[in-house]
Parts: C-alpha cells; sequence; structure tokens
C-alpha cells in the first residue's frame, strides 16, 4: 500500500482529480472565510485562492501546455512566496521565544501556511511531471 502512493504514476495518472480536490480546498476554504468562521487574513486568503486557481489548470483539457505551465508556475510562486513568509513568521517567533500555537489548532497559521506551502509546490510540480504513456495506464 505505501509503496502504491510513493509512485508518480498514481498522481500523474489523476491529475484532473487531483485538480478537483484542490479546488475543492480551495472553495471550501473561502466559504470558511466569507461566513466568519475563520479570520481575515491577506496571506491566507492568497494561499486559498493559488491553491484554487492551481486546482483549475490541472482539470483543463491540456494542463501540460506551455502557455498554462507558464502561468501555473508564475501563480504558484506568488502563492509559495506568501506561504513561506507567513510559515518563516512563525519559525522567527520560535526563534525569538515567543512563538505558542493559536487555541484552535486546526487553524493555526503555522501549520496551515506550511500545509498550503506543501499543497502549492506539489500541484506546481505536477504539471512538469512527464504525462503518461497509454501503455502505463
Amino acid at each position: 500500500m505505501l509503496l502504491m502512493i510513493l509512485k508518480i504514476e498514481k498522481y500523474t495518472n489523476n491529475i484532473r482529480l487531483i485538480g478537483l480536490m484542490a479546488l475543492l480546498v480551495g472553495v471550501a476554504a473561502w466559504v470558511l472565510d466569507l461566513t466568519g468562521l475563520v479570520y481575515e487574513c491577506p496571506y491566507c486568503r492568497t494561499q486559498r485562492t493559488v491553491i484554487a486557481l492551481l486546482g483549475i489548470i490541472l482539470m483543463l483539457p491540456n494542463p501540460r501546455h506551455w502557455l498554462l505551465r507558464y502561468i501555473a508556475t508564475s501563480v504558484a510562486f506568488l502563492g509559495a512566496h506568501v506561504a513561506a513568509a507567513q510559515h518563516f513568521a512563525g519559525w522567527r517567533k520560535i526563534s525569538g521565544g515567543t512563538f505558542s500555537f493559536s487555541d484552535q489548532i486546526y487553524i493555526d497559521p503555522f501549520l496551515l501556511s506550511g500545509c498550503a506551502l506543501f499543497m502549492i509546490v506539489g500541484l506546481a510540480s505536477l504539471l512538469f511531471v512527464s504525462q503518461p504513456s497509454d501503455d502505463t495506464q
């Protein structure tokens, strides 16, 4: 089971499903924001928008087209920079001895920005993995 999770073909063969999941994550996060269940944060809003946009790109008919790769990479760089900046602010607090997790750990900005960075880099990377050939499906 673990070996199956580690095979890149598992993800390249299901790129549209992964795109749909990314879109759902981005939309769900926006719903939480707009309903007031999480605090308004420009960093978080940028990250959730980037995740949703990358999801849309992954669901397009030819997501590996050079123009879509360029757009996705540009958007992903923005999202990764914002996520890294927010995450680094947490590390700065750790180094300064002032860090503490949020009371509601599931909305802690340090953890969420790390997850967003992980997702953004992963989604963008899928566009640069070779497209599976018909005989591997």
